[in-house]
């Protein structure tokens, strides 16, 4: 049976939960203990598969076809233990899954209430999988005293009595704030949290305190004091150059000890940190730098891009170099020469996104990569956009576009896509069998997503980076390039180096001709890890090392 650690936050949102949790978990792992990290939402939506990137940052992608939380890319990238649909839900899925019971009339015609059974379908949640590892890791969303996320508490006070004595611990993270009027950290803010975490019946047994420096032992004593926990179980979390070093900087401040130490297990393997050393060396003590234009949409804010940006700094990991990623929204081309805002990266990255805006600059940044033979990599939409780039200045096919673009025409009153390259596909295969998917259905029902194979080509760029020639990767997206221009595009140099199984889906482009050219419809970012990082990703950063030495 495995043991439970719930991790609560308050005071403030981002204080940096999911890296708590993630680094929670690395440590337990690097005792010998098998882990699984889940989180828990409390908002209403769903999942965040239909949430802005600028309301909710980047959309997590599961092997099993899941949208979720960013957090759980933290939860991959720190112990390597894929996650699954069972390892994120929201109060939307929870109320959606209690309303359907209803509907069906499981609960016998009995009132609904929150309690129980709201709690109860939580508490079931948190329970799938309990008998696959020695640490169940399970992070609450949001802070506490947050109107939506009280149901979580509440199933989680329940939780603990439901199980064993000693099978349950509580891990809360405050806020520090430094007050430079008074010259000193404040500890209130950490004591109301505890306090509101206690009027519910929640004892935390280890505090992670947020801070931007040192803690003085006057103000950890002062915290254990009021908030009933040990001096030792006050873990100071301070700011760091990476976060790659929040395992090792962790161990140091004894958190896995005192987790450890709260669930009675005295004796435990010592953790073997090697792997991280070896990260945290490579990071800093880089070989040289490598700049990186990253042209997209949602440039304004980083974590839209979350799981790339962390990818970027795996590849430099393996090359031992420092990524610099500069954000460019992908607009301004459209205003102005393309050369006068690229002129000195030395790779190109376009990713992933939805709709028409900032297409037409993502096309330009292609065809300024292909022909000064700087290093690309385009994801997804950027895949798309390489492709309707070769479509347009190499194949001359007038008009060549998206039929994603046409909904927008249409609200504009402009006629649609006349050569549209980039389609809705209704159908695909999957395994055996034939998927079906609907225009106007729900937008996630709408969305190839999860991990599908694909088959390269013996000798490509492709097959020498991941040294195989059978693949598979995770997919978010609704349109596919046709594959019917598949002549007409490789006689202009744009090799199909990968095809899904059955021959119908491009899967990867190429340029063999080029130093590194390269778009792939699925989302390698969501793969990379710091200790295993991404075959595509190291093949860019190298290109794009050789490039820098070429200036």
């Amino acid at each position: 049976m495995a043991r439970f650690v719930f991790i609560t936050g308050g005071v403030v949102s981002s204080l940096g939960k999911g890296l708590t949790s993630a680094s929670l978990g690395a440590l337990l792992q690097a005792r010998g203990y098998s882990v699984r990290l889940r989180k828990l939402d409390p908002y209403l939506n769903v999942d965040p598969g239909t949430m802005s990137p600028f309301e909710h940052g980047e959309v997590f992608v599961t092997d099993d076809g899941a949208e979720t939380d960013l957090d759980l890319g933290h939860y991959e990238r720190f112990t390597g233990v894929a996650a699954r649909k069972t390892d994120s839900v929201s109060s939307g899925r929870i109320y959606q899954n209690v309303l359907d019971k209803e509907r069906r009339g499981d609960y016998l015609g009995r009132t609904i209430q929150v309690i129980p059974h709201v709690t109860d379908e939580i508490k079931d949640f948190i329970k799938i999988g309990e008998d696959e590892v020695d640490f169940m890791l399970c992070e609450i969303g949001g802070t506490v005293g947050d109107i939506e996320g009280l149901p979580f508490f509440e199933a989680i006070r329940q939780f603990q009595n439901d199980k064993p004595r000693g099978h349950v611990v509580f891990v809360h993270l405050t806020l520090l704030p430094w007050i430079k009027a008074a010259g000193e950290l404040k500890t209130k803010p950490t004591q109301h949290s505890v306090k509101e975490l206690r009027s519910i019946g929640i004892q935390p047994d280890v505090l992670v305190c947020r801070a931007d420096r040192a803690i003085p032992e006057r103000e950890r004593e002062k915290i254990a004091r009021f908030c009933n926990v040990r001096p030792e179980a006050v873990i100071p979390a301070l700011d760091l150059t990476s976060i790659y070093e929040a395992p090792l900087k962790m161990r140091e401040a004894g958190l896995d000890r005192q987790v450890l130490d709260a669930f009675g297990i005295d004796v435990a393997p010592p953790p073997n940190l090697q792997k991280w050393d070896d990260v945290t060396d490579r990071i800093h003590n880089p070989d040289g730098e490598v700049k990186i234009a990253v042209v997209g949409k949602y440039t304004d804010l980083e974590d839209a891009y979350k799981s790339l940006n962390e990818a970027l700094t795996h590849g430099g990991i393996a090359n031992r170099v420092k990524v610099q990623p500069e954000w460019i929204d992908a607009q301004i081309f459209e205003r102005g020469d393309a050369a006068a805002y690229l002129e000195g990266f030395n790779g190109v990255l376009i990713p992933g996104g939805f709709g028409e805006r900032g297409t037409e600059g993502k096309i330009r940044a292609a065809q300024w990569a292909r022909e000064r033979e700087i290093p690309f990599l385009g994801i997804c939409l950027g895949m798309q956009m390489a492709v309707i780039e070769a479509a347009r200045n190499q194949a001359k096919v007038k008009d060549a576009g998206s039929e994603e673009w046409n909904t927008d025409r249409a609200e504009r009153g402009e006629k649609p896509v006349k050569n549209p390259i980039i389609y809705f596909m209704p159908e695909w295969l999957e395994g055996n069998e034939t998927v079906e998917r609907d225009r106007e259905g729900d937008k996630g029902g709408s969305m190839r997503l999860g991990a599908f194979p694909a088959t390269l080509t013996e000798g490509s760029q492709v097959a020498d980076a991941y040294q195989d020639l059978a693949i598979s990767e995770r997919h978010r997206h609704r349109f596919e390039v046709d594959i019917s221009y598949r002549e007409q595009l490789e006689q202009c140099g744009l090799m199909f180096s990968g095809l899904s199984p059955d021959g119908r889906l491009p899967e990867i482009v190429e340029r063999p001709d080029h130093p590194f050219f390269v778009g792939v419809q699925f989302h390698p970012e969501l793969k990379s890890k710091p200790f295993e990082p991404h075959p595509l990703f190291v093949g860019f950063v190298k290109a794009a090392v050789a490039q820098s030495r070429l200036v």
